[in-house]
């Protein structure tokens, strides 16, 4: 269990079954019908789906996850799985799962395949090996579980509260992945991805790690402006926005090895916070009025 966890990478899935749910939630009408096979579907097709673009992924990865300290214990790289096994688990789940999101929905299932050719064909062939800023369109895919969620409900996916959703995904993966690159860049160099903080250095890439920190932070706060804000805004989010804000600040100054893991970790919790605030936002004003 422990190497297919690794292979899937299980933590990540997690964060897009979290993002698909708040979006399902955002989207769900006050006066539909709860069927619970609904969700439960649309997380398990998502699960399989997601694990399965991941073990793709390793699959087509394996050999420059040899040369990198932080990946070369991966189950592939370390001979505990071959590369046609990951393949093939990854084939068949990426089938099971969008037959799954079918069930459910057919343009949701269309949007989570689109979603896997983002993924392993655009971001990882092509953005990931070839340009510094690869993280930016590679956040695309990385945010598109809330708009996959969303969908069930409403297939107008261009809704204020859908745009807000996603951007706070999309704009929440710079900051997580280039303090990473920053903390194991020497890696990323032996594995010749052109990660920022390799090609630009890291002063240049903390400059960008603020920049979009604080437009993260900001669209998290003008959150009224695309949904419903409530009680949970004032106790949730405004905190987390000055919180998040101060942790980089404290991550700029820092010359500790780890000083970038309180930034990295209070940036995580914060995206969870800024998509759940508005859903709960929106029942405790629905709830309010009935």
């Amino acid at each position: 269990m422990k190497i297919y966890k690794n292979l899937t990478k299980f933590g990540i899935v997690v964060f897009a079954m979290a993002g698909a749910l708040a979006g399902y939630a955002m989207s769900f009408r006050a006066f539909q019908d709860f069927d619970w096979t609904q969700p439960a579907l649309l997380l398990v097709g998502l699960y399989i789906l997601c694990s399965g673009s991941f073990a793709i992924n390793q699959a087509q990865e394996w050999r420059l996850d040899c040369l990198m300290d932080r990946t070369k214990n991966r189950p592939i790289p370390s001979g505990k799985v071959q590369p046609w096994q990951a393949w093939s688990l990854g084939v068949l789940f990426v089938l099971l799962g969008t037959g799954i999101l079918a069930s459910v929905d057919i343009f949701t299932a269309y949007l989570g395949f689109a979603t896997v050719i983002m993924y392993n064909v655009l971001y990882t062939v092509f953005f990931k090996r070839r340009i510094a800023f690869g993280a930016v369109p590679g956040a695309i895919p990385g945010a598109m579980p809330v708009v996959i969620g969303f969908s069930v409900n409403d297939p107008n996916i261009f809704t204020p509260a859908c745009l807000y959703l996603f951007l706070v995904m999309f704009l929440w993966q710079m900051p997580h992945f280039w303090t990473l690159a920053v903390r194991y860049r020497k890696d990323y160099a032996k594995g010749g991805f052109p990660v920022l903080p390799v090609e630009i250095g890291v002063e240049k890439t903390i400059y960008h790690i603020g920049l979009y920190t604080f437009v993260y932070v900001g669209i998290a706060l003008c959150s009224p402006w695309f949904t419903t804000a409530n009680v949970f805004y004032l106790l949730l989010v405004m905190p987390f926005a000055i919180k998040i804000l101060l942790e980089f600040f404290k991550y700029t100054k820092s010359k500790s090895e780890k000083g970038w893991l309180p930034f990295f970790l209070w940036t995580n919790l914060s995206m969870l916070i800024f998509l759940s605030v508005p859903v709960f936002d929106k029942w405790l004003y629905l709830s309010l009025n009935n």
